[in-house]
């Protein structure tokens, strides 16, 4: 009894180990899966991240560049909004994946991580100048300005003056006054020539040069109205009256047109999207492409070191296996 008892006793105890042994497997297995799972979940969600900031990236820049070419105040200022609103969803997703890589990043990823950082400080400190500029589109007003009250009052003036020659060719001083006439319009003619060149130049250098001859033209143009006035025939005319009144409009408008001109808003705008705009972005893209790529290709144990491009759909593979 004594020897049955303990063959009894040591069967139960084998059998206590062996299943011991099974449930410690399975457990040991089930938390193995759940450790993978966990990881490429944490792998999927750095990943998104980037993804995420690549196209808002993408975005920011689209609108930026529709906030430059608009032609309307409300359209630049709409463009520019999204532009805006597109940064900020930026510095919200890089918050995040930046406490994220600091809970679990590999050092590779973190220093991707602190060149964009850098860099994208470049890219708002850019894009806030270039979206100030864009939404005041003083080039875009001065030109409506030139081909619009600019042009009429000049067209109206040539019209006075063309009825004031037509008007005196019988008279003693129809030479005197056609020339002086067509002395007017020629000169006047040749400021308005130079608004546009003013409007799309870069160059102070360039606007003084052209300012300049435009000085020189209205000298003349005053000049020659003054001679006009001064002719006894014309004392009173209303032709000549109607010349002198719009060209005083003209330059008022042409001041306008050149302060607009001077503030180059459009200009400059363009030229910084063409130029240091583009090449932040395309090396915030480089970048954040590096940075996607060193998280993708970081090793998982249990999973063959095989580079996983789509974290989430593997992911969902271990999960399945699990149930």
């Amino acid at each position: 009894m004594t020897i049955l008892s303990c063959r009894k006793e040591l069967l139960w105890m084998t059998a206590g180990a062996v299943i011991a042994l099974v449930i410690m497997f399975f457990v040991h297995h089930f938390k193995t899966e759940q450790n993978i799972t966990d990881l490429l979940s944490f792998k999927a969600r750095r990943a998104d991240l980037v993804g995420r900031l690549r196209l808002n990236l993408a975005l920011a820049s689209e609108a930026e560049k529709s906030a430059v070419l608009a032609v309307t105040d409300k359209d630049s200022q709409t463009f520019a909004d999204q532009a805006r609103s597109a940064t900020a969803e930026m510095e919200r997703e890089l918050k995040e994946l930046g406490e994220l890589l600091a809970i679990g990043g590999t050092t590779d990823e973190k220093s991707h991580l602190d060149q964009f950082t850098k860099v994208f400080t470049d890219f708002q400190h850019i894009d806030n100048e270039l979206l100030d500029l864009a939404v005041k589109n003083s080039n875009i007003k001065a030109y409506s300005l030139a081909f619009g009250p600019a042009a009429d009052t000049l067209k109206e003036m040539d019209s006075a003056l063309s009825r004031l020659v037509a008007k005196n060719t019988e008279t003693a001083e129809a030479k005197n006054v056609a020339m002086l006439a067509f002395g007017i319009q020629a000169a006047a003619l040749r400021i308005q020539t130079l608004l546009a060149p003013h409007i799309a130049e870069e160059s102070d250098k360039k606007m003084d040069d052209m300012e300049a001859l435009m000085t020189r033209e209205d000298q003349q143009v005053l000049k020659n109205l003054s001679n006009l006035a001064a002719l006894p025939t014309l004392r009173g005319d209303p032709d000549l009256a109607t010349a002198t009144m719009d060209y005083t409009r003209f330059n008022e408008v042409r001041g306008r047109i050149l302060v607009l001109s001077r503030e180059n808003t459009n200009v400059r705008s363009l030229a910084i999207s063409l130029g240091q705009k583009r090449k932040v972005s395309f090396l915030c893209q480089d970048i954040l492409s590096a940075l996607q790529q060193a998280i993708l290709e970081e090793p998982i144990a249990g999973v063959n070191n095989v580079v996983v491009s789509n974290p989430r759909s593997l992911q969902a593979e271990f999960s399945g296996k699990g149930n």
